[in-house]
């Protein structure tokens, strides 16, 4: 017999609203009895249905709900149809050569990525009803797309709340793991295995090309650099000088081999702590005409946020000093924890105390392809504003 679980008084609200998760503190009981991750049943106080979804008891998501209708099952042609049904989404909109393909609860498949990459897909699996069910997602891909392989990224602490162990590796096929995309008209190579997330930073795409207007014939410090897709971006548009500036001494020769391969000749990189490098600029009275921020996630938890936003502050602080007048300052956040509203309070006391003028031009998300929840915070959380240093 199945697991059907229900819920405390008034603690459908949320998931009714659209949201998937539901936690354990939200449970009244739970009836039944069934294998960790298989599909549960989940009811409001009174017993009136509400959705399925894969139980994990390990997880303080209890639930993560996926289906809506008291009939549907998540069998292959469930799977292939809301894959194709999120797939289609993107063609539409005219996504074609790498993009991502499902956002897991924005496209109604809770714990479930799959980005796109040419003909190649990298893929995560995130949760354990989702891992269980691993080979007929991957049946559905196979028989919808065709594609050359499938890598899984699954090396995600995430997998470790589920109870699961990290992975990687080609599940399906076995190819080169660097592969070249076209992104905004430029050829860049991905690396599946070595790269961050599934291989590429897929959500900044169109951020990028909004990038282009404000960078011509100007010097360009784009920072936490990653394989260069801001530099590119700019080198594009016609930026005098380029220096793409990482820690990572695998992502500046992966900015150095993109910058070739679109014959690219005016884009350096610098290899540091860019905290650091940012304060040796200063002291050294170097400045540049517009500055990039992208930086990885300085809180993942909301315990972290505080000393999270001293870092944003910190290092938006010591940009807004290093831009030329009439300059901009190009920063952002991936972090749903710090919110637009806390981001941008931060950006205030920051120009504040950096004793600019400063004035906000652009302010943008995530891509369309990242499209994002009403009902789920979660699931909007890039920042990205455009800052004019008058």
């Amino acid at each position: 017999m199945s697991y059907t679980v229900y819920l405390k008084k008034n603690e459908e609200k949320r998931i009714l609203n659209g949201h998937s998760w539901v936690y354990a503190n939200e449970v009244a009981k739970i009836e039944g009895k069934d294998k960790n991750g298989s599909l549960a049943t989940v009811c409001d106080f009174n017993g009136r249905f509400i959705g399925k979804g894969y139980i994990n008891h390990l997880s303080k998501i209890l639930v993560r709900i996926f289906i809506r209708n008291i009939n549907d099952e998540a069998n292959l042609e469930f799977y292939k149809t809301r894959i194709s049904a999120a797939n289609d989404y993107r063609v539409k909109l005219g996504y074609t050569d790498c993009y991502r393909m499902v956002f897991a609860e924005a496209d109604n498949l809770p714990a479930l990525i799959i980005d796109k990459y040419h003909d190649i897909f990298s893929v995560q699996f995130l949760s354990l009803g989702i891992e269980q069910n691993k080979e007929l997602i991957l049946q559905s891909l196979v028989e919808l797309f065709a594609p050359r392989g499938i890598y899984e990224r699954s090396d995600v602490a995430v997998r470790e709340k589920e109870g699961l162990p990290l992975s990687k590796g080609w599940i399906y096929g076995d190819c080169d793991t660097r592969v070249i995309v076209e992104e905004n008209g430029l050829k860049m190579i991905v690396d599946l295995e070595k790269g961050q997330k599934t291989g590429y930073f897929l959500d900044q795409k169109e951020n990028r090309f909004a990038l282009r207007k404000y960078v011509k014939d100007a010097t360009v410090l784009d920072c936490f650099c990653n394989s260069g897709g801001f530099a590119l971006n700019a080198a594009a548009a016609g930026a005098k000088e380029i220096t793409a500036l990482d820690i990572s001494k695998q992502a500046l020769s992966d900015v150095e081999a993109n910058a070739k391969l679109n014959d690219f000749e005016n884009i350096t990189t610098a290899c540091g702590d860019v905290f650091e490098v940012l304060r040796d600029y200063r002291k050294a009275n170097k400045t540049y005409d517009v500055i990039i921020l992208d930086p990885p996630a300085f809180c993942k938890t909301a315990s972290e946020v505080k000393n999270a936003y001293k870092g944003y502050k910190d290092i938006n602080l010591l940009a807004m000093k290093l831009v030329n007048r009439g300059g901009f300052l190009v920063t952002s956040s991936c972090s749903h924890y710090m919110t637009f509203p806390l981001f941008e309070s931060m950006l205030i006391e920051a120009a504040k105390e950096s004793g600019r003028s400063v004035r906000s031009v652009e302010l943008r998300t995530q891509a369309c392809d990242h499209p994002s929840l009403l009902a789920a915070e979660e699931t909007l959380y890039l920042k990205f504003f455009v800052l004019h240093i008058v």
